[in-house]
């Protein structure tokens, strides 16, 4: 018998590694998902017919023999010059239409990307609500949310905001300086909170805007003071750099800064018209006429009791130099008028030489003067003396006093609570008040901009959402969200529904001014 052969171990080819036995799992994939907004659809829907085909080429024929009829009657060197003028238009159409196209869907893009960069913050300011608010007695915070800013206004402070009336989400920045030895451009930017990254409008000026207002019922007019005392309209249905309306020194534009501009009903003729004040004492009621912009002096103020005895006997007044003003929400007539020697006048558009009421207000400049939305006796003044001041029109003595430390630059009332309002100092601090919570004190203070030497310089609420905007002196404006302690609603009663609405809110302020009233001897 043969002996059993041994049988050949077969060698693992050391290549083929599907042999070998693998150790490691491949991990599963993750789903990666991207919020953005469904692209709007629409149903379509036609029929196409033999007559309806015919129709349009029938059509199309009879505006061909239309302009050849036109061509013909053309004199020949017309005709060479129209058709050049033709061949250049459309071309230039075309490439504008091109380039249009790229830039609305450039700007698609950048708000889609920008959603995915912005993500934990559109979150924050959707649904965070600071639950801490529970355990603090009363105090609210303000939650930092979106930073806007960009380049080409480096270095101009932020010299007004305003809120867009009818988009919620759109807001315009003014850009100028306050320092007059460094006077230089200014710059108009409307920012969308959909798009923190870059301005939806940028227009540039030569002088430095100071103040801005935007229409009510015309979201797209935009009407700027700049600091060489010349008002502009700015259209934002053109998107040119220049504005389609301004003053010039023929139009009796002001010889100082222009401190603030406001929009007014339109009036008997139904022209746009619009109030401005300036350093220089004039209110001027401004109105379109045909395209042109026409001026009427309503008010030059004098401050009182300053008659200087001129060579002659000449009677010379001391020119008042306005700086903030308001109109009352219910008299179209009244408004106040704040000035640089920190008095606040009452006055009438039907007078233009005398004051309703005079009021000793502050001891330095009126930055901002303000009424009530709710109670139409009330209004609020702040100065650089460092003090908040709310009044009752009818008392000439303020019935709350704030000392805040530092130069107030800027005040505003809320638009759901006739108790609250913002204040900002130039120490880098924003204020919230509550006078139904606390009546003597803020129930927030926070410091919104990081570097010592940048002062806050303006503050605006939201109409509709619980974010209010700050502006400093660097040209950042930062959005921040209100905490629930500071927009507290009444709250509610066993068996009993809460009652909301203008009339309750009055209600909750008159409590409080009869309190101060009863305290107070009247003057």
């Amino acid at each position: 018998m043969t002996p059993k052969q041994p049988k050949e171990s077969k060698l693992t080819n050391q290549f083929n590694f599907s042999e070998r036995a693998s150790q490691t799992f491949n991990n599963p994939l993750r789903d990666r998902e991207c919020q953005m907004e469904p692209p709007p659809r629409t149903n379509f829907s036609a029929t196409a017919n033999q007559w309806e085909i015919y129709d349009a080429y029938i059509e199309e024929l009879e505006k061909q023999e239309k302009t050849k009829e036109k061509e013909k009657t053309k004199t020949p060197v017309a005709k060479k010059m129209g058709t050049m003028a033709m061949r250049k238009m459309t071309s230039m159409e075309s490439q504008s239409d091109d380039i249009t196209k790229v830039m609305q869907a450039a700007k698609i893009v950048e708000r889609m990307v920008n959603q995915n960069t912005y993500d934990d913050v559109a979150q924050d300011f959707k649904y965070y609500e600071d639950a801490a608010d529970e355990y603090r007695d009363q105090e609210g915070t303000l939650l930092p949310l979106w930073k806007f800013q960009t380049d080409k206004a480096k270095r101009l402070a932020v010299t007004a905001l305003c809120w867009n009336p009818k988009y919620k989400d759109l807001f315009a920045v003014g850009h100028g300086s306050y320092d007059f030895m460094k006077q230089s451009r200014g710059m108009l930017l409307l920012y969308s909170m959909k798009n923190p990254s870059f301005p939806e409008y940028a227009f540039s000026s030569e002088s430095g805007i100071m103040c801005l207002d935007m229409h009510m019922d015309h979201p797209y007019l935009v009407v700027v003071g700049h600091y060489d005392g010349n008002v502009a309209i700015y259209n934002l249905k053109k998107p040119h750099s220049q504005p389609v309306f301004r003053s010039s020194a023929k139009s009796g534009k002001h010889t100082d800064p222009v401190w603030q501009v406001k929009w007014q009903k339109d009036d008997m003729d139904n022209n746009l018209n619009f109030f401005s004040v300036s350093s220089d004492g004039r209110i001027v009621s401004w109105t379109l006429v045909k395209s042109e912009l026409v001026h009427t002096d309503v008010i030059k103020l004098k401050v009182e009791g300053s008659t200087l005895e001129g060579p002659e006997g000449l009677q010379l007044h001391t020119v008042g130099c306005g700086t903030a003003f308001d109109f009352h929400r219910e008299i179209d007539y009244m408004f106040l008028v704040g000035t640089e020697e920190g008095k606040i006048y009452k006055c009438s558009k039907s007078y233009s030489s005398q004051f309703l009421d005079t009021y000793d207000a502050h001891n330095m400049a009126v930055d901002a003067v303000s009424w009530n939305p709710y109670h139409s006796k009330v209004f609020i003044s702040c100065s650089s003396d460092w003090t908040v001041k709310i009044w009752d029109h009818t008392v000439k003595t303020p019935m709350f006093i704030y000392d805040l430390n530092s130069a107030v630059g800027d005040v505003a009332w809320a638009p759901y609570s006739s108790t609250v309002f913002a204040a900002v100092s130039t120490n880098g601090k924003t204020h919230v008040f509550d006078l139904s919570i606390n009546k003597y004190e803020a129930i927030c203070n926070q410091p919104v901009v990081a570097k010592k030497k940048n002062k806050i310089t303006h503050v605006r609420f939201n109409p509709v959402y619980p974010i209010i905007i700050v502006g400093d002196d660097r040209g950042h404006v930062t959005c921040l969200k209100l905490s629930p302690n500071l927009r507290k609603m009444p709250k509610e009663k066993k068996g009993q529904e809460v009652q909301k609405g203008p009339a309750v809110e009055i209600a909750k302020l008159d409590k409080l001014l009869n309190l101060v009233r009863e305290v107070k001897p009247r003057n």
